[in-house]
């Protein structure tokens, strides 16, 4: 029998009931349960049947179908598919092919890499599926953790997930890593007492949270959530509810595409009309209205794009950053804020013993990580310090880690806290003062209640038992009377002294713990108790460790501010440690207003009042998965393009809301990667800086590409435009535009996807979201070009007819006045904003490469018969050639000076406003 009656859940009925602020008895009572007992079998089905399985709910998902109908109804494809249609009517087959070959491969791209994120809730769903130890009609019981249900009591024990949000009502040493909920980079001490209701997620020590793991100890708690209800379920239902978010790129693509989808059928209709009006056949217009239509739509742009997202993707693979959806290689670029996570990320994620105090003197000691390799320094020989010896033996023998080298380095095995003190110890030469030479009679295993750990050791010949003590710098000194000094002596304890060190060091972010011993035991002692440690201990000294900086995060903080980048650390750990680290490696300035809060202060802020806030905070500490997702909402309602890192499952909705998630590819959780759009190999934010350099110079040559593309076709839709207008026989026909736009586009414009980064492209301000790709002055060149391309084109082509030419050979003049006025401009626009004479001429060998193929191809085009029949064209005499190359030539150097130009104007105009004008 139960001896407390079954009440319904106040789950069902409060959402926010903050279980860890009520007793255990309260607990037991509200959900009908008996720590011993547990439920019966029979009301456990019984609950389960009503609340449901102990399992996420799966997102409502489209159809595959539908998802691959998404990636067809974009403004391009639909441009393509009429080119493609377009091209088959006229019985054009190869080109109607070869264009619909280029839909087909964007659209499965897109549809296969949209494929890969749906795996986040399946990733989440499995991170709950496991067994779990129960107490059920009094007996112990193993079931799968699908069984739990509200009021099930659960045993837990070293190396088990944690199968439910558990309110702890028993717990003996019990630790818990929580690092994917909560950031935490040590496991969370676990005890019984209520805590306050305000008390955020990391510092409720008497829950559980399903999907954590124990490390340490044994305890049992009682479910008080399953399924959704869990922070985990919570999580879940944040990355449901997280709207897929639109690169600026797609934006950008997507307004362009439909801008010119409209533009090239309004063109085609007024040509329509006008030929129509001078009496021309239906039939004849139709033709015509369709070559222009060919002529205005770019036929590579989409392939273009997709190649050169590709090779960026590549490129960043070399550098540690994998991909996983290809617009954000360009978003990288844009990005104006990056919201990172501290632990792994801007540190090392290894403990280090940087600060001790013994013997009344202070001491640095250098290096990093679980490497030995560091320098004791102090204002004396740290070796004629007695007492700073023994505080470090009572660090490397009140341990039960171990330090494990390995060809990747060393590595601790167990407690990172205990792997600090083991190396701090090596650094001073004690490594063969281990276990070996005193061996381990006893040990007393930390409890949250005293606060503090013990162990008991063999005496040296002649010596009697000791016992060494390490533990909170509070619990220690209540129980010494005594210090031991410098020399070796026992003199009397100078509490405020030692206090007041243990503060300094505290205030620098460190983790500090208090080190004492007691010996005077007599002979023969085996064991230990608390008792026997509750007064007559010697202070030994203090040792205070911090997760340390990774050296060259500090290089790449500096280089994102230079770039126009903020950088926010967004941790679950303590507001004291992360403003620490944060000024360290550069991201709060205390002179720049760099302020903190913390996840309860920032609970406490409106709307309003965070935005107010964002500018000058730099550090936001404990947060919980909701206040990062509003965090990163909140950055981008100011028109930030965010990055936003993680590692955890609580990472993932912010992964998801953000303009780009990052998972860390070492420490991240399956969540994490298959929510993030980008995963960076080594957990470094010195490769997330290379990849924002890396998207900077893919969206400066997507923007080349379009620069450079645009103005054939709009010269070719000039071309046909005044042969309507003029009623002449048209300059260039339809398959010889497709001819120019698809060879060109292959052998010309995809060679700029391999341009280098330009000088200085770290030290420009982040381009604004609603930036469009084309400035007013590339638009103002495109149209120039696109000017002097037809100009050429028609110029040469009457030109030619004049001179006894026939149309078959002012056509193919006219084509090469397209092809060769490309391949000079081409040039051009290796550098949008500097001189070509600046770019290194060799720089690119696959852009010369492909000028030297295009050149041979167009020799081909023009003396070939098989390509003569194919596309209309004729062999030229050799002063033709001149014409062609002459005009590329002046639109280069026409280019070139309109550029120095430009760069005039700009160079006044930043003079007289002051103002920061990025390259474009």
């Amino acid at each position: 029998m139960l001896k407390n009656p079954w009440k319904p859940p106040l789950p069902m009925e409060d959402p926010e009931l903050s279980w860890h602020s009520l007793s255990q008895e309260e607990a037991l009572t509200r959900l009908g349960s008996e720590s011993s007992d547990g439920l019966s079998s029979e009301e456990a089905l019984s609950r389960l049947k009503r609340d449901g399985p102990n399992s996420l709910s799966p997102k409502k998902r489209k159809s595959e179908f539908l998802r691959l109908l998404d990636h067809v109804r974009q403004p391009l494809v639909y441009i393509l598919l009429a080119a493609s249609l377009v091209t088959a009517f006229l019985h054009e087959w190869i080109d109607s092919a070869v264009i619909l070959a280029v839909v087909v491969v964007n659209v499965l791209i897109g549809f296969f890499q949209e494929s890969k994120a749906q795996k986040a809730i399946d990733a989440l769903s499995r991170a709950i599926t496991s067994e779990a130890i129960v107490i059920r009609d009094g007996k112990r019981q193993q079931i799968s953790s699908r069984e739990l249900v509200l009021g099930d009591i659960v045993l837990l024990q070293s190396g088990i997930k944690v199968p439910a949000d558990l309110r702890i009502i028993q717990a003996r040493e019990l630790q818990i890593e929580e690092a994917a909920l909560t950031g935490e980079s040590v496991p969370a001490f676990k005890e019984t007492e209520p805590i306050e209701p305000s008390a955020v997620l990391g510092d409720r020590k008497n829950m559980a949270y399903s999907s954590t793991l124990v490390t340490y100890g044994t305890g049992r708690g009682i479910v008080v959530a399953v399924g959704d209800r869990t922070e985990i379920g919570k999580i879940n239902s944040l990355i449901m509810s997280v709207a897929e978010i639109d690169t600026p790129l797609t934006l950008q693509i997507k307004k362009f595409s439909h801008v010119l989808l409209y533009a090239i059928l309004a063109f085609s209709a007024i040509v329509f009309a006008v030929g129509f009006i001078r009496g021309e056949s239906l039939y004849e217009m139709f033709i015509v209205s369709t070559a222009l239509a060919v002529a205005a739509i770019p036929e590579g742009l989409p392939a273009a794009l997709t190649i050169i997202l590709a090779i960026g993707v590549s490129e960043m693979a070399k550098r540690g950053a994998i991909i996983r959806k290809i617009p954000a290689v360009e978003t990288l670029g844009g990005t104006s804020t990056i919201c990172s996570d501290k632990t792994g990320t801007l540190t090392k994620n290894q403990m280090t013993v940087q600060e001790a105090f013994a013997g009344g003197e202070g001491f640095h000691i250098s290096g990093s990580g679980y490497s030995s390799q560091g320098e004791i320094k102090g204002t004396g020989d740290f070796r004629e310090n007695k007492a700073l010896a023994e505080c470090l033996r009572c660090g490397l023998l009140c341990n039960t880690s171990r330090i494990v080298e390995s060809e990747n380095g060393s590595t601790v095995e167990g407690d990172p806290t205990e792997g600090a003190l083991i190396v701090s110890a090596e650094k001073a030469g004690l490594k063969g003062e281990g276990h070996s030479v005193f061996p381990t009679i006893d040990t007393l295993p930390f409890e949250s209640e005293y606060q503090y750990m013990a162990t008991l050791h063999k005496p040296k010949a002649g010596e009697s038992e000791k016992a060494y003590v390490k533990g909170s710098v509070e619990s220690i000194l209540s129980r010494c009377r005594l210090q031991l000094s410098a020399e070796g002596s026992e003199e009397p304890l100078d509490n405020d002294r030692i206090v007041l060190e243990s503060e300094r060091i505290a205030k620098n972010g460190f983790r500090v713990l208090a080190f004492a011993s007691k010996s005077n035991f007599g002979e023969g002692k085996s064991s230990i108790s608390h008792a026997d440690l509750e007064d007559g201990l010697t202070f030994l000294g203090l040792q205070g460790m911090i997760d340390p900086p990774r050296p060259e995060v500090i290089d790449a903080v500096r280089e994102c501010k230079s770039a126009g980048i903020s950088v926010k650390m967004i941790t679950g750990d303590h507001k004291l440690t992360a403003s620490a680290i944060a000024r360290e490696i550069g991201i709060s300035d205390s002179e720049l207003g760099g302020g903190a809060l913390n996840g309860k202060e920032l609970a406490g802020l409106s709307d309003e009042e965070l935005l107010g806030t964002l500018d000058s905070t730099n550090v936001f500490a404990r947060v919980s998965p909701d206040q990062k997702l509003r965090l990163v909402k909140a950055f981008q309602s100011k028109g930030m393009t965010v990055a936003m890192t993680g590692d955890g499952v609580n990472d993932a909705p912010a992964l998801k809301q953000a303009d780009i998630g990052i998972a860390m590819g070492i420490t991240g959780t399956d969540v994490a990667k298959e929510t993030a759009d980008m995963v960076i190999t080594d957990d470094n934010f010195s490769t997330i800086k290379s990849a924002v350099e890396e998207g900077r110079r893919i969206y400066d040559n997507i923007t080349k590409f379009i620069t450079w593309t645009l103005p054939t076709n709009f010269g070719e839709g000039l071309v046909i435009f005044l042969a309507v207008i003029l009623g002449i026989a048209l300059p260039i026909l339809p398959i010889q535009i497709l001819w120019i736009n698809m060879s060109t586009a292959i052998f010309l414009g995809l060679m700029l996807a391999f341009e280098g980064k330009e000088p200085g492209i770290m030290k420009r301000e982040p381009r604004p979201k609603k930036m469009p790709i084309l400035t007013g002055q590339l638009v103002a060149r495109i149209v120039l070009v696109g000017l002097l391309l037809c100009a050429g084109a028609f110029g040469f082509f009457e030109l030619a007819l004049l001179q006894g030419a026939t149309e078959a050979q002012a056509r193919t003049l006219a084509v090469n006045v397209f092809i060769f006025g490309e391949l000079f401009y081409l040039f051009a626009c290796r550098s949008l904003s500097g001189s070509v004479f600046k770019v290194d001429f060799f720089s690119n060998p696959a852009l010369l490469g492909g000028v030297a193929s295009m050149a041979i191809l167009q020799v081909a085009f023009t003396y070939v018969p098989l390509m003569n029949s194919a596309f209309g064209s004729a062999p030229i005499p050799p002063e033709y050639w001149g014409y062609a190359i002459g005009t590329g030539i002046l639109i280069w150097a026409i280019v070139e000076v309109e550029k120095a130009v430009s760069n005039r104007i700009l160079s006044r105009m930043r003079a007289k406003k002051g103002a920061t004008f990025g390259s474009f």
